[in-house]
């Protein structure tokens, strides 16, 4: 099935004890389709600007990304450069230069509009509200948010959590969106708000997910060499929207969830191991499905 995502397209400088990397390949889109690409062709929605380098570009046409709503237009990419702490949980954000993707308005192109799976990767609720009213009766829909959007747009917040099938955040942003510490009860809060699954992700703790009456947690992989954290979150969210678009979304159910999450942790668990997107060039699908059924030696995934 056909799999939109929209969001940022970014370059980013990172900075963790292992070393200082400049000007790489980053954004929410970008961690998204590149995982989301190992399951199915995701179609990305996204704009950079005139300094986007060619290599970067190239990379994406490289893994079969369909980028007909990338835009490309005259001005300055988003920019971001964070430092890590030493326990690589913790950042702190040192520049961010949104460019172009401050006053983006994303305009789908037709062909995607009948897709199948969308996701809103982070970004204000009132674009992706703006995105959903493109959008021909898609059968799935989830979308990413963050704190800032939690503090400053909380109404348009809810009213789009209104219209999609799920969300994914952090257990952070989950506790700040309801004001609850217990993560269990904050998912099935925001559950009560509209969304059918709630998924939260708890860094190397795994993830929780609450679908109607039932909740799981899943365990993390157990990665031993943590390089940068850095997109994380987007390849978890890349590697389980995939998994849900190619397995069919006519008999969507817990077991097909759990699955979808499962390969999410493992998808997050191989980002890491590289600076930026790195790691995932050098991944195949074959590895990917080796580390899934390692895990399924600890915790049972139907397969």
């Amino acid at each position: 099935m056909s799999l939109v995502v929209v969001g940022s397209v970014a370059i980013d400088s990172i900075d963790t004890i292992h070393g200082s990397h400049h000007n790489v390949l980053g954004g929410s889109a970008t961690h998204f389709a590149l995982a989301a690409g190992f399951f199915t062709q995701p179609k990305l929605v996204g704009v950079v600007g005139d300094d986007f380098p060619d290599d970067f570009m190239e990379t994406l046409k490289g893994r079969d990304i369909d980028l007909a709503g990338l835009s490309v237009e005259k001005g300055q990419t988003f920019r971001w450069h964070g430092r890590y702490h030493a326990d690589m949980n913790n950042r702190d954000t040192l520049d961010v230069q949104l460019g172009l993707f401050g006053d983006f308005k994303p305009v789908l192109p037709a062909s995607y509009r009948k897709a199948e799976c969308l996701f809103l990767a982070n970004g204000s609720p009132a674009t992706q509200s703006a995105v959903l009213d493109q959008m021909e009766k898609p059968k799935l829909v989830f979308l990413d948010t963050m704190d800032l959007w939690i503090n400053t747009a909380l109404n348009d917040l809810k009213a789009v959590l209104a219209r999609v099938d799920g969300v994914v955040l952090n257990d952070s942003e989950a506790q700040a969106l309801t004001g609850l510490h217990n993560t269990v009860a904050a998912a099935r809060k925001i559950h009560d708000l509209g969304p059918r699954f709630v998924v939260v992700k708890k860094g190397e703790h795994g993830a929780l997910a609450v679908a109607g009456d039932d909740v799981f947690v899943l365990p993390a992989f157990p990665t031993e060499n943590v390089v940068d954290p850095t997109g994380a979150g987007d390849t978890f969210a890349g590697g389980m929207l995939g998994s849900l678009c190619r397995d069919g979304l006519d008999s969507l159910d817990f077991n097909k969830l759990r699955r979808a999450v499962s390969y999410g942790v493992v998808m997050g668990s191989f980002n890491v191991e590289g600076v930026a997107h790195t790691r995932l060039m050098s991944l195949t699908r074959s590895a990917i499905d080796q580390r899934l059924r390692a895990f399924a030696n600890h915790i049972e995934i139907p397969f």
